[in-house]
Order: structure tokens, then sequence, then C-alpha cells
């Protein structure tokens, strides 16, 4: 069995950054988190506790195992303490160039010389964030899907400059994980996010022209082409605001008007209804 990774550094404490800390300690890596926000690395740390006591109710772990895995997860307030000794860094910021280009310039300060740099970016060229790294090969995508519990689902997404080695470890890492793999070239949306939006969108401008309800529209998706939840909720899901960059991205990148984001997107949200996240979006959250 390779002994990679023998630490994890996780940075951003939101809902994906803490389901990726959560499913590298679960696979047995001391793992640390941190966030540009302090306040969100204890909510990040409730979020996976509750996650963890939900899979004791339901006879999937024992409380032994539950305690292992918190043990395994720590909060740093920095990106130096951060990622200080880690061989695997696994960023989840926010859907911006600039931002990503960022965290992975000082991830590549302050990790392990030969450490593998992942992006769990949903559309953004892998490229481009590596492009000032000094070591632009060991940076690769690895984007997971909400909630990372429960999707077995991870994209390695590849560039030029990629090298073997990298995508070797990323599978290996996944597959330790216990999910499914799978490699996609780098391009504007990868696989999923180009399919998964294109549908979203649609299913909004449907919702915008009367076509049927939101409800409805989900279950067309879900009864008739068996998927496990409509495009509208899964928006929810993932946060408007997410998808409305994405699209915008996608839209600027392939230049195709297939993923002009809809006005009913931009108004939502414009007036904070980002879906489950904020109580409102497609659908009423508020009680949930």
């Amino acid at each position: 069995m390779s002994d990679f990774p023998t630490r994890v550094a996780v940075i951003g404490a939101g809902t994906m950054g803490a389901g990726i800390a959560q499913a590298a300690a679960t696979a047995g890596w001391p793992t640390t988190l941190t966030d540009a926000r302090p306040e969100a690395l204890q909510g990040a740390l409730d979020r996976i506790a509750r996650t963890l006591d939900g899979a004791v109710q339901r006879g999937k772990l024992d409380a032994a195992g539950r305690d292992s895995i918190l043990g395994r997860l720590r909060t740093a307030p920095d990106m130096r303490t951060t990622c200080q000794g880690a061989d695997l860094v696994i960023e989840a910021v926010l859907e911006d160039l600039d931002v990503k280009r960022d965290v992975m310039s000082q991830a590549s300060d302050w990790a392990e010389p030969s450490a593998l740099l992942a992006t769990n970016t949903s559309s953004i060229s892998i490229a481009d964030i590596a492009a000032d790294l000094p070591r632009p090969e060991r940076l690769i995508g690895m984007h997971f899907f909400n909630p990372v519990h429960l999707m077995k689902l991870v994209e390695i997404v590849v560039h030029d400059g990629s090298d073997e080695a990298s995508t070797a470890d990323a599978l290996a890492v996944v597959r330790a994980m216990g999910k499914e793999p799978i490699v996609v070239r780098d391009s504007p949306g990868f696989a999923s996010s180009r399919l998964g939006v294109a549908l979203g969108l649609e299913a909004m401008r449907m919702l915008e022209e009367g076509v049927a309800s939101a409800a409805d529209i989900d279950r067309a998706m879900e009864l008739g082409y068996n998927h496990p939840m409509g495009p509208l909720k899964l928006t929810d899901l993932v946060g408007l605001d997410v998808r409305l960059r994405i699209a915008d991205y996608l839209h600027q990148a392939l230049g195709a008007e297939r993923f002009a984001p809809p006005a009913i997107l931009r108004r939502l949200v414009a007036e904070g209804k980002l879906g489950k996240k904020s109580g409102h979006g497609f659908y009423d959250w508020s009680q949930s």
C-alpha cells in the first residue's frame, strides 16, 4: 500500500471543503482545514460531526469510527500552518481564477516540495491556475461533487503540462477515498459542469416560459430519466451564485449562447436567493 499522502491540507471550509476534509480523514489521513474566514472553521467541524453522527444513527459507522475520523481532523488559522508538512493540498475556495492562483501559489510555497496540488474547480482552466507555479506539472484538477460524503464521482482534470505521476497520484487518492474517478482533458466546464450547467440553464428557461412548475420540471428528469435529483433542485443545492459564475465563464470561454445565464438566474442571485444555503432559491428551504 502506498504511503502517499501522509498529511492532507484542505483550503476552504465551505460546503465542499468540509466534505473533502471529511473524505480525507475518513480515508485515514491526518487532515488540516483552513479558511480565510476563521469563523467558518468551527461551523465546518460542526457540519462534519453532524454528518458522522447521522452515519452512526443509520448503522453505517460505529461511535469509535466516528471519533477516529474526528481525531484526524484539525483546523489552522493560516495557510502556512495548514500546508507545512502536507504532501497533498486540495483547494475548495471561491470559483475565481485570481483567488485560486493566489491560494495555489501560497500552497506551493509552504507545502512539501513534491506535494500534489489539487484544485476543486468545477470549470476554470487548470492550466491557467498552474501557469505561474514553480512545478505546474504537480497541479491537477480534482473535482468533487456535493454532497461529498455521498457522491461517488470525482473528475481528475489533466492539463497539457500534467505529468503521469501526478495523474497516478490523484487516481490513487480518489480510489482510497472510496470514490470513482474519471479522467478529463482540461477544457471549459470539463465533462460534468458543461453537461450539468447546460441542462440546468435550459430548465430555468422552461420555468421562465411557464412550460411547467419547478417541481414538475424536476420530476420530469427524476422519473423520466432516472436522475436522482432534478436540475432546479440541484441548482439550489449547488448554489445559484455558483451556477451563475460557471455559466458566465462558459458563455465567455465557449462563445455559446446556450450558456448565457437566463434572466431568472441573475434576478434570484441579485435578490440574495442563492438556494438551500440562503433558505430560498427555486424552492423554499426555510423550514429544512
